[in-house]
């Protein structure tokens, strides 16, 4: 486990306020306490699941969301971002998340959860270009696409493990 993720397990006040003060900074009417209950609703119920690094799993969905935060997204995306694991890892249930975090953003996870299973099937379809156009015309929600870039991008930036 790296020195960075071992301070995020035993300080992840500290990470949730850095990703706050980012956030506020294009943000000023921030809801901080929507923020708060998904950052900590992830990091409880990943709580024991490790990366492949070492790392704790939390620090995954972390990741993805100061992603989103550096692109200046909605909280309701970062949000998402946070608990776009919790339902596909089995430690969270999509009535869980309605109930939690109403319907919008159980939507939202719902859509990333689904788009990680897709199975695309056939070579037509995936091939790139048609590829782009299945994806958009499956998402009713382009946030569904960009928190699922995010992702990828955070598996990307990590790939060596």
């Amino acid at each position: 486990m790296g020195k960075t993720s071992q301070d995020f397990y035993k300080n992840p006040d500290k990470y949730l306020l850095k990703l706050e003060n980012r956030i506020e900074k294009y943000n000023k009417s921030l809801d901080k306490d929507l923020l708060k209950k998904a950052y900590f609703f992830s990091f409880n119920r990943h709580l024991f699941q490790l990366r492949d690094s070492g790392d704790p799993y939390a620090y995954h969905p972390y990741e993805v969301a100061k992603i989103l935060a550096e692109l200046k997204f909605d909280i309701k995306s970062i949000a998402t971002a946070l608990l776009h694991d919790t339902v596909e890892d089995g430690v969270a249930t999509n009535c869980e998340i309605e109930n939690s975090f109403g319907k919008e953003i159980s939507y939202l996870v719902e859509s990333v959860t689904k788009l990680s299973k897709l199975q695309l099937p056939d070579k037509e379809v995936r091939e790139a270009s048609n590829f782009s156009k299945f994806i958009l015309a499956i998402s009713k929600d382009i946030r569904v696409l960009l928190i699922k870039l995010a992702d990828r991008l955070h598996n990307m930036r990590t790939i060596s493990f």
